[in-house]
């Protein structure tokens, strides 16, 4: 009982504070390099965000469905805003969209795809999710061109 106190604590702190992935009034996105990788889309602090390959990938700006919730969202947070999305140089304004989850929030998609956070990438420039199978499907990179980043 102690831990989920102080877990909901932290997560509250962390929420108020804005330093919990996914939790944005505005979103940002930005193209990060690795040299293992290339280049890829990440938040405005060089965060990783990813996309799960059992998602829904939209079209035309519609018909995008995320299917990560629960036990998986908690793992892979969403990328969420209560505004607009910014973009920086290299990505497509044009690809930017968001759907409407479950629980209310609005989550940002990047080419129709639903764009998550990696809890196990530990600071910027982190891309331990990259090609790992995770919630019964892979998660993958997102190349500024809109595509998964292949190895």
């Amino acid at each position: 009982m102690k831990r989920i106190v102080v877990a909901t604590t932290l997560a509250a702190v962390f929420i108020v504070s804005g330093a919990l992935p996914g939790v944005a009034q505005d979103a940002a996105l930005t193209v990060q390099n690795s040299a293992e990788y290339g280049a890829y889309i990440a938040d405005a602090e060089g965060r990783a965000l990813y996309l799960f390959e059992a998602d829904t990938q939209g079209q035309g700006g519609a018909g995008a469905m995320s299917t990560c919730k629960g036990d998986c969202a908690a793992a892979w947070p969403p990328l969420t805003s209560a505004g607009t999305t910014q973009v920086s140089e290299g990505v497509s304004g044009e690809m930017i969209g968001n759907i409407q989850r479950e629980d209310g929030t609005t989550q940002v998609t990047y080419n129709g795809w639903p764009l998550y956070y990696y809890v196990k990438d530990q600071a910027p420039g982190d891309t331990t999710g990259h090609d790992i199978e995770d919630f019964g499907a892979e998660w993958y990179l997102l190349r500024p061109e809109g595509e998964k980043a292949e190895d």
